[in-house]
């Protein structure tokens, strides 16, 4: 979804080590923001699900195609492997390219999990990822059906276990670079939550800190699915930083009429 879309692009110059930022107020848009391998895989998800394409040999293409846009190191080998196996991940990455998951099964909670899992499981095995996974999919799915955040706080706490009860301001302060899904899922899930519009959501997951571009995915097509998202940020980043592959499987998703 192009919420999960604009949270990597805004998210991405804040990324890594040392670079937090640690506050709300910030420019959106700049010369060094772009798309992640984050926006990569949401756009392989959303194909392969729309074209029931075989998940492991899909997303390889779609990530050889993009080459060097800050995979990680157990990634790359497994996108460049002849024999492609997963390899035990539950890190964050299993998180923030599931949101087609949610939309394209708006009607059916089950298969949007499954679809989740499905797509998971090709590379992030552990349970914790498919944990992970499954609770950003969960939460996507509960907003696009009109679920309010308080009550969705209440079942991803249910169902996942995690702590939901924390509130932005509290996480800020001690957070840090974390790239597991325990250590980032629920943050993500927290800031979207605690958003009262889709900006909102993306300047609380920069404001934490940490792995911002994959906060800033897995928390934007969570605020999305809550409260929509204006045209202008669609219109900021097919203009500025996505080529046309990539626009146009994002359009034909949204094109198709959700199971």
């Amino acid at each position: 979804m192009y919420g999960a879309v604009v949270g990597d692009i805004v998210g991405s110059r804040f990324e890594g080590k040392g670079k937090d930022h640690k506050s709300k107020d910030f420019q959106l848009w700049h010369d060094r923001c772009r798309f992640t391998d984050d926006t990569v895989c949401v756009a392989a998800v959303a194909d392969i699900l729309m074209n029931d394409r075989d998940p492991a040999p899909a997303l390889q293409s779609w990530c050889r195609e993009y080459h060097g846009r800050g995979y990680g190191g157990w990634f790359r080998r497994w996108r460049d492997s002849d024999h492609p196996e997963p390899y035990g991940s539950f890190g964050n990455g299993a998180g923030m390219r599931v949101s087609p998951a949610a939309y394209l099964n708006r009607g059916d909670l089950d298969a949007a999990l499954a679809d989740t899992e499905r797509i998971t499981e090709i590379t992030h095995d552990h349970p914790e990822g498919i944990k992970g996974a499954k609770a950003v999919a969960h939460s996507i799915w509960l907003a696009l059906n009109g679920r309010p955040a308080e009550a969705i706080r209440g079942v991803i706490a249910e169902e996942y276990g995690y702590d939901m009860d924390r509130s932005v301001d509290e996480i800020r302060p001690g957070y840090s670079f974390d790239v597991t899904c325990q250590g980032s899922v629920p943050e993500s899930i927290i800031c979207a939550l605690e958003s009262d519009s889709f900006e909102d959501g993306i300047r609380n997951a920069v404001s934490i800190g940490g792995d911002s571009d994959t906060i800033g995915a897995m928390a934007g097509g969570i605020a999305e699915a809550l409260h929509g998202i204006e045209d202008r940020f669609i219109e900021t980043v097919r203009d500025r930083y996505l080529d046309e592959k990539l626009t146009a499987v994002l359009d034909a998703m949204y094109a198709r009429q959700p199971r």
